[in-house]
């Protein structure tokens, strides 16, 4: 078979279970949607050879304040049918986005969130929050072999040590999602909850080295948790 054959095979499958909507109120997409698409087609496939696939909308979007300025893209995952891509074609790192894999590690990180809302839900605790983001960074690892993004490395040993919830914050369902992820606020450091979870879910890993693809998407937050105690959270 051909590799113009490959592709269109591979975009055929991508259509049969996950649908792109372009959305171009704020722009033209034209120039990158054949990049973006095939971009989508590798997560899908790598997916695909772990776990069954579920139906998914894909909103692809421009919004510059959407997307992480330090790749030009972006993901938020709606519920268990739906997320969106963002784009920023103007931002200078953008370009280098589309061919480092950044689009379709953020493609099945956004996807496990989708598959873990058919499932146990995102979680409304810190600590289900951190098991969700950390086990959606170790799922695109497990996939694609991946480095960790800058956002689950960015905070070193000291300050982890420093900011580790103790159980009752881990529990509280009151708790400030902008400021433990994104540092809003300034009481944590920028991006502290997805790099504690990135080490919390490693710790999980590490603890099942063969789970399979249901309990990548299926694991309870408390297991996750309780893989982590002693080594990455308080005993």
């Amino acid at each position: 078979m051909s590799n113009l054959a490959m592709s269109n095979l591979a975009m055929s499958n991508l259509a049969m279970t996950w649908h792109l909507h372009w959305l171009e109120a704020s722009g033209d997409l034209g120039p990158w949607r054949d990049a973006i698409t095939a971009e989508v087609a590798v997560a899908r496939r790598a997916i695909a050879g772990l776990m069954p696939l579920r139906p998914l909308d894909i909103l692809v979007q421009r919004h510059a304040g959407g997307v992480i300025p330090e790749t030009g893209t972006g993901g938020r995952a709606y519920h268990a049918g739906l997320f969106a891509l963002t784009i920023d074609p103007a931002n200078p790192n953008f370009e280098r986005a589309l061919t480092d894999g950044d689009i379709h590690r953020t493609v099945a990180h956004e996807a496990h969130h989708c598959l873990r809302m058919a499932g146990p839900g995102y979680g409304w605790t810190l600590g289900e929050a951190l098991v969700s983001e950390g086990l959606a960074g170790r799922f695109v690892q497990r996939l694609f072999g991946s480095d960790p993004e800058p956002w689950e490395c960015a905070v070193d040993d000291a300050a982890l040590a420093a900011h580790r919830p103790d159980a009752a914050t881990l529990a509280a369902r009151s708790h400030d999602h902008a400021a433990w992820f994104y540092g809003i606020g300034g009481r944590y450091p920028r991006w502290l909850g997805y790099t504690l979870g990135y080490r919390i879910a490693g710790d999980w890993v590490r603890a099942n080295p063969d789970a399979d693809g249901d309990t990548w998407v299926n694991v309870p937050a408390d297991a996750v948790l309780a893989a982590a105690r002693g080594r990455t959270l308080a005993a």
